[in-house]
């Protein structure tokens, strides 16, 4: 399964996704396109979607608590070096990514 961008024609869905729910200000929702014809959701380990790769993304690092602890705007091609570094901090238990430009949710990043 990889992620993919949906092609002129494609019927896609907008929905509204909890991504963060936490008991604490950062809970969150927000928007999510979602191709219909989706079957299932994609897994990677230790490595970033090509189709990341090209965007403009907003990371924002939580502890186990949900409290955010760093964030950073950085192009994809610079999420790997970044999720390495938020990682090297012990407090950070996961990372949440979004396109930068129109704030969809993108993925959760959980350390390996």
């Amino acid at each position: 399964m990889t992620l993919v961008d949906a092609e002129p024609g494609d019927r896609v869905l907008l929905l509204s996704w909890q991504h963060l729910d936490v008991e604490t200000p950062y809970r969150a929702d927000g928007p999510i396109f979602v191709n219909e014809s989706a079957k299932e959701t994609g897994v990677w380990r230790n490595e970033v979607p090509e189709q990341q790769r090209g965007r403009l993304l907003s990371v924002r690092a939580y502890d186990a608590g949900g409290w955010m602890r760093d964030a950073e705007v950085v192009e994809g091609v610079e999420l790997a070096p970044l999720v390495d570094r938020y990682f090297s901090e012990a407090a950070v238990d996961f990372l949440h990514v979004h396109n930068a430009r129109r704030g969809c949710y993108a993925c959760r990043i959980d350390r390996a």
